[in-house]
């Protein structure tokens, strides 16, 4: 287990001075949603950043915030082990391929599992200290009895979403390499909402602003705050246990709960259908049938609706009692969502 930051003496007339070393981190996905949250932390906390990202990545608020950017791909082992800073002092993998639809699959699989592989051979040529991992609560797939804690058994191997199913190979991966003398963490956030969020929760802000949701559909889950995520990966630096998964839960709410209370934020009115569960499938069935044709990702999917079904609700106990985890609440989480979207003119500042 590592301890940060580490210090080094050098010459200093008749004494020795004690200079503060800044611990190194690498950081793939730091141009995303979560990854520019835990570069903040980082950076917050006082590390130096190396952020892997693509050739098209868009990197002004990396280089806005001093973070020293290597440009690669999780498919390109070579340019991982170029990237990766020998003897860092901990590597966050949080990219990942969130998409939930059946013909993106075989890409998915090469990012989640092939990319997880490479850099995990990456980290231990170049002899890092720690590698936190980010996974989702979704490879515990549909569980019987909520809220479950990480003793549940993981399901993910057999959801009908490929995400769980790649993910959970992307963890088995990680693991497999304790032997070999890696040292990682594996952390698993359930529903992420707050800053740099473009596509996730915030885009149902912005329909409910437009007045586009129509209909809202049934279940809960537990919703976290990306900002106490990324303390979270911090805090599995120094005190996560190797090879142990953590739970990041939050504020339980029914989706109906979510929407009316960004209703009120937005001061609009929110939408009175509960679209049940069967017709999401339905809708999701019918989409499977249309981009067999069109070959394009339909509005609903088969994955969307059980992604939807499994109740994402979790005991973050273990997180709490061993990475100091806490999270806001929900209106706190939506708050700053929505601020950050007025601030990038996604929505109109309020009056």
């Amino acid at each position: 287990m590592v301890t940060v930051p580490r210090r080094v003496r050098r010459a200093a007339g008749p004494r020795l001075a004690t200079v503060p070393v800044m611990p190194t981190a690498f950081v793939t996905g730091a141009t995303g949603f979560l990854g520019l949250n835990v570069v903040d932390a980082l950076l917050d906390e006082g590390w130096s950043v190396v952020a892997l990202h693509r050739a098209s990545s868009n990197v002004s608020r990396l280089k806005a915030r001093g973070a020293s950017l290597a440009q690669g791909e999780l498919a390109d082992r070579a340019a991982l082990t170029r990237a990766i800073p020998e003897g860092c002092d901990a590597v966050f993998h949080v990219a990942g391929n969130v998409s939930m639809w059946s013909g993106a699959d075989a890409q998915q699989t090469r990012d989640n599992v092939d990319g997880t592989r490479h850099l995990v051979e990456a980290a231990l040529e170049k002899k890092a200290r720690r590698f936190i991992h980010t996974s989702t609560v979704a490879v515990w797939g549909r569980q019987e009895h909520l809220p479950f804690n990480e003793t549940a058994p993981q399901l993910g191997a057999r959801s009908k979403m490929n995400y769980a199913r790649s993910k959970l190979a992307g963890e088995e991966i990680v693991r497999s390499a304790v032997a070999r003398g890696l040292d990682p963490v594996i952390l698993n956030p359930c529903h992420i909402v707050g800053r740099y969020d473009v596509n996730g929760w915030s885009s149902t802000i912005r329909m409910i602003y437009k007045d586009k949701l129509s209909a809202i559909p049934p279940g809960r889950g537990s919703f976290c705050d990306a900002g106490a995520v990324a303390r979270a990966h911090l805090a599995a630096v120094k005190q996560g246990r190797t090879g142990e998964n953590y739970l990041l839960g939050g504020h339980v709410a029914t989706y109906r709960e979510l929407v009316t209370l960004v209703a009120e934020l937005l001061q609009k009115a929110p939408p009175k259908r509960t679209i049940p569960l069967w017709v999401l499938r339905a809708l999701g069935d019918a989409g499977r049938v249309t981009s067999a044709v069109t070959h394009r990702q339909p509005f609903v999917t088969p994955e969307m609706a059980e992604g939807l079904a499994q109740e994402a609700v979790v005991d973050s106990a273990k997180a709490i009692r061993e990475l100091g985890y806490e999270t806001p609440p929900l209106r706190s989480m939506l708050e700053t969502a929505l601020s950050w979207q007025r601030e990038e003119g996604m929505i109109p500042r309020a009056a």
